[in-house]
């Protein structure tokens, strides 16, 4: 996927995630194994959220990969260390299909 593509999907994400009640804290956090689309609160928790787009579910779901995963979890971890949190802790995916958006919850069972 295109940067321009993605962008376009956290956009419509974050929209999303607001509508749901999440406090979106930052986007697009790097580290040096990886990014994370979005990191947002709810309920006292914190959330990082990996957003895949695609044609269809299953498409977009395919993209989750497990060494995007553990990517996703070590930058996790390089955040919550950084900014000394001692909040929980779970990572989500933000499906985007043309014709739905879904929040999967915690993606690393």
């Amino acid at each position: 996927m295109s940067r321009a593509k993605g962008n376009i999907a956290e956009q419509k994400a974050k929209e999303f995630l607001l509508k749901q009640g999440f406090f979106v804290v930052e986007q697009n956090f790097y580290s040096k194994f990886g990014e994370i689309d979005i990191i947002a609160i709810k309920d006292e928790v914190l959330h990082f959220i990996e957003v895949k787009s695609g044609l269809d579910y299953e498409s977009a779901v395919q993209n989750i990969t497990p060494s995007k995963i553990s990517r996703l979890v070590k930058t996790g971890y390089v955040y919550i260390k950084k900014n000394s949190l001692k909040l929980d802790f779970v990572y989500d995916a933000v499906i985007i299909t043309p014709k739905k958006m879904q929040l999967l919850e915690n993606i690393t069972l």
